[in-house]
């Protein structure tokens, strides 16, 4: 049987992301066209599909990582490496994302099933949310005609 595991994850969350999109389980609030994803950019996502797209990654994350809180998943989608330059004058610093996306995206998520709140400890994803994840990476997998992922069919 294949796992979300086996398969690569940028290809995962694209598909997952089309999944979610088809099933109307996410779908983007009017103000997130206006929202920028952190304090460290400046300007918002111009992707059609980035709500879809992030509540696919989150979904993910929350099934490799749960049960896992929204302040961690700031950290995991904020901007670490990058940061401004500050003109040369001193170092870069990290940010963090945006939390109401984050809260938000978990939140329709946990509407449509996917994701359960586990009291003191995060959020961490139902049976449902395994299968979607698990159905998604065989799909996945068929589409995928790469050699090093042989051995998995």
């Amino acid at each position: 049987m294949t796992t979300l595991f086996d398969v690569p994850a940028e290809d995962l969350n694209e598909a997952l992301a089309e999944r979610l999109a088809d099933e109307d389980a996410v779908a983007a609030p009017d103000w997130a066209r206006f929202v920028k994803t952190g304090t460290g950019r400046e300007l918002p996502p111009e992707q059609e599909d980035f709500w879809q797209r992030r509540a696919a990654s989150l979904l993910r994350k929350v099934a490799v990582d749960g049960p896992v809180g929204v302040g961690t998943l700031r950290g995991e989608y904020g901007d670490s490496s990058k940061g401004s330059t500050r003109y040369k004058v001193r170092p870069k610093r990290s940010t963090k994302g945006s939390g109401n996306i984050i809260r938000t995206a978990l939140q329709q998520l946990e509407e449509a099933g996917y994701i359960e709140t586990a009291q003191g400890e995060g959020r961490r994803v139902t049976g449902d949310g395994r299968s979607l994840l698990d159905e998604t990476a065989g799909d996945v997998l068929e589409e995928l005609d790469r050699p090093e992922l042989e051995r998995y069919a």
